[in-house]
Parts: C-alpha cells; sequence; structure tokens
C-alpha cells in the first residue's frame, strides 16, 4: 500500500509540474533539430524519442542518461535509421563504469542528408555538394539512493551544410525514480540545454531545440506487459499549427467563416499533442512486441484524404544469449515509413563465455 501511495503521490506532482509549465510559450524552432530524433528502434516502436524503462538498456541512455548505471558495464550498440528520402541516420555507443565515479556512456550520433546537385541563380550547375550533421555525446549517471538516479549527457556538435559549418555545445540533465520491485519508472528530464559557439552566418546565432519531458513506464504484476507515457515539450503549450491547405481550414464562401473546435475539444487536443503512448510484450523473455501511438505526429504528417497508419508505429525484440536486436517501421505519413535497426551486445558476457 505504502508503494502504491508513493508512486500515485509522484504522478499527481509530475502532472502539476506539467500544468504549471503549460502556461508558458516559448516561440522559436531551434538549429540542430536530429538532436531530438527517434534513433533507438526499441524507443522509435514505442512512439517516442525517450522512455523511461529502467532495464539496463544502453540505447535509451541518449535520451534519458538517468538510467545509466554499472549493469551497462562494456555494452555496445549501434543503430541504424533509413528513410525513404535517402537520408540516414543514427549512432554508436559505448558503456563503462568506474566504482567510484559511475558509469560512463560514449556516443556518437551522426545524421546524413546525401548528396545534391548545385546551381547558381541562373540555373547553371556549379557541382556537387553534401549535407550532415554529428555529435559526440558522453553521459553520466549514478544512483542517489535505491530508488533515485541521476544523470547528464554533455554534447560536442558539429553542423556541414554545403559550405555553411556551425559548431555547438548542449547537455542533458535528467532525474529518475524507480519503485523498489523495478516495475515502475519515472523520469523528469531537460534535454539541449546550450548554444552555438559558431553560427552558420556570423552573428546570427539559433537557439538549440531545447525540451522538457517526463516519462513514466509500469509493468503489470502477473502479466509480461509494459505500458509508456511520455509527456513531450512541455515548456510551450500550443504545439497546434493550422494547415491553410487542409479543407477543414479554409473559410466558407459565402460566409467566411472557418470550422472551429469546441472549447472542451481544443483543449483535449491541446493536451494530447504533448502525449505519447506505448506499450511492450514481452514473451518468454527472449521475444518482444512493440506498439507506439504519436498524437502530435498524426495530427501533423497525415494526408487530408488518407490517414493511414501515421503516428503510428510497432517493433520487435530478439534478446539472444549476450545479443540483443530490435527492429521497427514506423508510419510518418501515408505510404512513407522509416526503417529503424538496433543491434546490442555485452561485451561483459562475451568476456565470461571466453
Amino acid at each position: 500500500m505504502h508503494h502504491i501511495i508513493q508512486r500515485t503521490a509522484l504522478i499527481f506532482c509530475l502532472s502539476g509540474l506539467f500544468i504549471t509549465l503549460a502556461s508558458a510559450q516559448i516561440g522559436g524552432n531551434g538549429t540542430y533539430k536530429f538532436l531530438g530524433y527517434s534513433n533507438s528502434a526499441r524507443i522509435a516502436g514505442m512512439g517516442g524519442n525517450f522512455l523511461a524503462i529502467n532495464d539496463n538498456d544502453i540505447t535509451l541512455t541518449q535520451g534519458n542518461p538517468s538510467l545509466i548505471n554499472p549493469s551497462m558495464n562494456n555494452n555496445l550498440a549501434l543503430s541504424y535509421v533509413n528513410t525513404s528520402g535517402g537520408i540516414n541516420y543514427g549512432f554508436v555507443a559505448f558503456a563503462h563504469n568506474f566504482e567510484k565515479v559511475g558509469c560512463f556512456v560514449g556516443n556518437f550520433q551522426f545524421l546524413n542528408y546525401g548528396k545534391f546537385t548545385g546551381a547558381d541563380a541562373a540555373g547553371n550547375v556549379t557541382g556537387n555538394f553534401s549535407a550532415g550533421e554529428y555529435a559526440l555525446n558522453v553521459g553520466w549517471g549514478r544512483k542517489l539512493s535505491p530508488v533515485f538516479s541521476i544523470g547528464a549527457n554533455g554534447k560536442l556538435i558539429y553542423s556541414q551544410l554545403e559550405t555553411y559549418q556551425s559548431f555547438g555545445i548542449a547537455v542533458d540533465v535528467a532525474g529518475s525514480y524507480m519503485s523498489k520491485d523495478e516495475s515502475f519508472t519515472a523520469s523528469l528530464i531537460g534535454r539541449n540545454i546550450g548554444t552555438q559557439l559558431v553560427p552558420y552566418l556570423p552573428g546570427k546565432y539559433e537557439p538549440l531545440p531545447f525540451e522538457l519531458q517526463i516519462g513514466m513506464s509500469q509493468k503489470l504484476k502477473h502479466i509480461p506487459l509494459r505500458f509508456s507515457q511520455l509527456l513531450t515539450n512541455l515548456q510551450k503549450w500550443d504545439l497546434t499549427y493550422v494547415d491553410p491547405a487542409d479543407p477543414a481550414n479554409i473559410a466558407d464562401p459565402i460566409t467566411g467563416e472557418t470550422k472551429q473546435k469546441t472549447g472542451a475539444a481544443k483543449v483535449a487536443d491541446g493536451i494530447m499533442r504533448h502525449v505519447v503512448l506505448g506499450a511492450e510484450l514481452t514473451i518468454a523473455k527472449i521475444l518482444a512486441i512493440r506498439i507506439g501511438y504519436n498524437y502530435q505526429r498524426r495530427q501533423e504528417l497525415k494526408l487530408t484524404t488518407k490517414s493511414g497508419l501515421t503516428g503510428f508505429s510497432m517493433g520487435v525484440g530478439l534478446r539472444v544469449k549476450m545479443f540483443n536486436l530490435s527492429y521497427t517501421r514506423a508510419s510518418y505519413t501515408a505510404g512513407i515509413p522509416m526503417n529503424y535497426l538496433t543491434v546490442g551486445v555485452s561485451l561483459q558476457e562475451f568476456v565470461k563465455k571466453q
């Protein structure tokens, strides 16, 4: 009973923080948007760009450094995302534990936009050019007590878009609560707190994509099923975008009026744009089946004539001895899926086997 009361109180506290922060409206889209992409197949399979799940998965630490712990010692992970537009991105991560100072995770994140053909104002071809963005992350995590942990990621960022180059630095800070039976986890995260050191154009500094997030997950007691709820972009309440090309937003030619949502519907829509839902079913501790739903993604990217599975993602995970393989297929807009592949290996277990 004490644990149930404690978790309920925590949820109310986090909800209160959400309501308080939701009153703020901070503009600016920022640069280095790739820092917020879903790189891990497991995270993408559950709909978001971070998770609050404490099960020693190194691929979750890029978005939530408070999950870094000594059990990840000598774990290696590689992740690759292929898009239909030819843009590829991913990361490679490695963890090592130092008993006196905590566990560290080194992570190299990349995004390759591919090659382009350049031309001048008259249309004359000037040659080919490429574009890419990269981040070198060093994460640290440590337990403060059996149920609380903290962590941080430090990032060096480099972006090269044709002849334009930019350097930046940023940090993520996070704290997590984990129940003693490890069935419930809640995390509070501040991501991409930093600045451009060298802007693309002299004197034209752009903000980084700062985001405040809360994540919670609950594993059922008698069923190997875990539910995840993420609250994203808590630093900004209004995430709506009115598409002028959407027939629903075109004014009536006679009255000049457009369709308006009722007060309750508008508030519900505003809240749901911050919510990402996910679930993970584990079978025999070997196979995991995942599904996610991102309401904001669906509202922004669905076609007016066809919604399809936009905003939904589905994935599987397979754990065999010291290897962990995950695959996810996510629909960002109708007919244009993205494929995520992540491979993890415990080098510690491999050494033991030898």
